[in-house]
C-alpha cells in the first residue's frame, strides 16, 4: 500500500471488509440530523465521501484536527507519524494533534464537541464505542471512500476490520490493535516439572497445571493463575467458545436488547475462576490490571491472561529477573472449541457533520497514511500494537523486530487462524462499556463469595434499563 500525499493519488489502500455512556439520552438528542450517507445501519453517516479532487482545487494549506487518546511511548510514536504525514504534504495538508485523555475522557470530550458544533475531522475512539459512533450520526464511513476511489481492499486484516463492520460496509479505520494471550513462566514450568513447551489450552488445562504450579499444592509459585477482573477477558472467553455477547447477533443484526454473558458457558467460566481462588490456586489480584500484571512479573504467578500490548513489558521483566516467559494462544473453555478471541483497541472516525468537503478529504488522506503498511510496520514496532495490515508484517524493519520478539508470532498466528464470524467480530452495544464494568462486578462478586449464576445474573439484569433507554433514544 502505497502513502497518499494529496489530492486522489495512490490507490493501494488494501484491507479486506468481511462478509458477514452515562446521558446517553442527552448526547444523542444532540446528534440530530445528517442524512443517512452510504452504508444503512452500518453507515450511521453524516453525509458521504466529498468528490475525490476537491483537496486539489483547494488554495492554501486545508488544517486538519486530530484527537487521539495516546499517551507516553504510544504518544511519542504517533507523533512520529503525524510529522512524517505533515512533511510529506508540506503545503497542503497539515494535521494538528491534540491528547484528548484516555478513551472514556475522549468520548466525553467528543460528545460535548458534537453538542457544541465542534468536533475534530479525525477521532480515535476505542472499539467498544463503535456502536454510539455509529449511533451518533456524525461521521462518514470509512466505506464511502473507499467505494468512492474504488479501492483495492485485500490486504488489511479481515478480523481486525471485522470488527468496525457490518454487512461488508467498514464505519471506521482500525489503527491500535491488541489481541489478548495467556502468558506463563516457563522456568517455574520446569521447577513444577510440567513441560514448558506445553502450555494449558482451556480451563481444565490451567487448573491441572495451578495444581502443580501453586504453593498451597507444593509447587514453586505463590499461585498458579492470577489475572485481573477484567470484563475484556471474560468477552474472550465467550468468543473462543463461538458464543455471541449479546444478542441480535451479537449486535450485527439490530440493536441488541439484553447482554448474554449470565449464559451457561460464561457462567461455567466464573465458576472456574471462583474455585481456583477458593481452593489457592490462582489469585484474586482484584481490578487493577497492574496489580495482576506485577504479580506476573514478579513470579508470584505461573500463569496469566493479557494483550499483547503486554510483551514487551513481560519480556523485560523476564531478562532482568532471570527467567524465561511463554506465550500462547487464548485458552477455549473446554479443548477442541473452535472459536478464536476478539481484537482490541481503537479506531479512526472521519467527521462529516459540520465539517468542509476539503477537511473531510484531507482526513481521509491522513487515515489512509497512518493505514498504509510502511506507517503500521513503524507503528508496530514502536508500540508493539499489531499491525492492521499484512503487508506491514513483510517490512524489513518489521521482520527484523519479530525476530528479536519471536513470542509476537504467537498472536500473528492466533489472528490468521481465527475465523471471522459472529462471534469474533465482537458485541456492537451501545452500552458497552456500562457491560463491560457490569460484568466485572458479577465476576468480583463471584469470587468474593456469591453464587456465581446470581451475581452474573444479578449483573446482566442492572444493564437492562440503560439498554433501553439507549435503543429508545436512537432514531
Amino acid at each position: 500500500m502505497k502513502s497518499t500525499t494529496s489530492g486522489g493519488t495512490g490507490r493501494r489502500l488494501r484491507y479486506a471488509v468481511p462478509a458477514g455512556l452515562a446521558t446517553v439520552s442527552l448526547f444523542l438528542a444532540a446528534c440530530g440530523g445528517g442524512s443517512d450517507g452510504d452504508g444503512g445501519d452500518g453507515g450511521g453517516a453524516s453525509g458521504g465521501a466529498p468528490a475525490a479532487d476537491v483537496l486539489d482545487k483547494a488554495s492554501g494549506v486545508t488544517t486538519v484536527a486530530f484527537w487521539h487518546a495516546m499517551d507516553g511511548t504510544n504518544a511519542e510514536a504517533l507523533d512520529k507519524l503525524v510529522a512524517d504525514f505533515n512533511t510529506a504534504n508540506k503545503g497542503k495538508i497539515e494535521v494538528k494533534s491534540t491528547y484528548a485523555g484516555k478513551y472514556d475522557d475522549a468520548i466525553t470530550k467528543y460528545k460535548a464537541a458534537i453538542q457544541s458544533k465542534s468536533t475534530p475531522d479525525v477521532i480515535q475512539i476505542y472499539d467498544i464505542g463503535s456502536r454510539f459512533m455509529i449511533d451518533a450520526k456524525q461521521t462518514i464511513p470509512m466505506q464511502s471512500f473507499i467505494d468512492r476511489d474504488k479501492l483495492d481492499v485485500s490486504d488489511l486484516q479481515p478480523n481486525i476490520t471485522g470488527y468496525y463492520s457490518i454487512d461488508k460496509k467498514l464505519n471506521s479505520m482500525p489503527f491500535n490493535t491488541s489481541m489478548p494471550v495467556l502468558y506463563y513462566n516457563k522456568t517455574l514450568f520446569k521447577k513444577a516439572g510440567l513441560d514448558p513447551e506445553a502450555p494449558p489450552q482451556d480451563l481444565a488445562g490451567i487448573r491441572a497445571a495451578a495444581e502443580k504450579l501453586a504453593k498451597k499444592t507444593g509447587g514453586p509459585a505463590d499461585y498458579g493463575f492470577g489475572a485481573a477482573i477484567y470484563g475484556w477477558l471474560l468477552e474472550q472467553f465467550i468468543a473462543t467458545d463461538g458464543k455471541e455477547y449479546c444478542d441480535q447477533g451479537n449486535g450485527r443484526d439490530g440493536k441488541a436488547t439484553k447482554v448474554l454473558f449470565d449464559q451457561p458457558e460464561s457462567v461455567e467460566v466464573v465458576k472456574w475462576w471462583q474455585q481456583m481462588v477458593k481452593d489457592g490456586l490462582a489469585a484474586n489480584t482484584g481490578r487493577d490490571t497492574k496489580a495482576a500484571q506485577a504479580a506476573f512479573k514478579s513470579g508470584q504467578l505461573a500463569i496469566t491472561l493479557e494483550s499483547t500490548g503486554q510483551l514487551g513489558g513481560f519480556s523485560k521483566a523476564a531478562k532482568e529477573g532471570g527467567w524465561e516467559l511463554g506465550a500462547a494462544n487464548y485458552p477455549h473453555i473446554k479443548a477442541d472449541t473452535g472459536g478464536g478471541p476478539i481484537i482490541g483497541g481503537a479506531s479512526l472516525w472521519i467527521n462529516g457533520e459540520s465539517h468542509k468537503d476539503v477537511n473531510k478529504e484531507a482526513a481521509w488522506q491522513f487515515v489512509k497514511f497512518l493505514a498504509d503498511k510502511k506507517s503500521q510496520s513503524q507503528w508496530h514496532i514502536g508500540t508493539g500494537y499489531f499491525p492492521i495490515s499484512k503487508g506491514a508484517l513483510d517490512e524489513p524493519a518489521d521482520v527484523d523486530y519479530r525476530k528479536a520478539n519471536p513470542l509476537f508470532d504467537v498472536a500473528v498466528k492466533q489472528l490468521e487462524g481465527t475465523k471471522l464470524s459472529k462471534a469474533t467480530q465482537g458485541c456492537l452495544l451501545g452500552v458497552m462499556p456500562q457491560a463491560r464494568k457490569a460484568s466485572e462486578d458479577g465476576l468480583e462478586a463471584a469470587l468474593n463469595g456469591t453464587d456465581a449464576q446470581e451475581a452474573m445474573t444479578k449483573a446482566a439484569e442492572s444493564l437492562t434499563a440503560q439498554i433501553s433507554q439507549y435503543n429508545s433514544s436512537v432514531k
